[in-house]
């Protein structure tokens, strides 16, 4: 893990979250889109050192859709920067750790990754992001 990329947060409208972190906390949009693969629309934020991703889901079948009925508004994950994101899961896996996906998927600018599941984290989910393809 290279270092902490960003911090997800599952919010149910961008449009009536984004005020507070632009006009109240004077943070800067770095841009929104949307991320098929997820069934979300996000948003990033630049807080200094590590974005925030504002996470709408797009439909009822969105997994962070499950999150905001069961859990509410509020952190979804922390996604760390790596290399070789693939090599990363191979690693992980054969350390016996639980993961979501065992190949990366396309993600938010066109980053690979890849989550690894809660149970194995102490309860935090956690995102491996591989921008190297990607815009970064």
């Amino acid at each position: 893990m290279e270092k902490v990329d960003h911090i997800g947060i599952a919010v149910k409208s961008i449009e009536a979250t984004l005020p507070y972190y632009t006009e109240t906390l004077g943070l800067k949009l770095l841009h929104i889109e949307e991320v098929p693969s997820e069934k979300v629309r996000v948003a990033f934020i630049d807080s200094g050192n590590v974005n925030l991703e504002l996470l709408q889901p797009l439909d009822q079948t969105s997994t962070i859709h499950s999150f905001i009925e069961k859990k509410g508004e509020g952190i979804h994950h922390i996604a760390f920067g790596v290399s070789n994101i693939q090599e990363r899961l191979n690693e992980l896996k054969e350390k016996g750790v639980r993961l979501i996906q065992e190949t990366p998927k396309i993600g938010a600018h066109g980053a690979q990754v890849a989550f690894i599941h809660p149970k194995a984290s102490n309860g935090v989910l956690y995102e491996l992001c591989d921008k190297t393809g990607g815009v970064k």
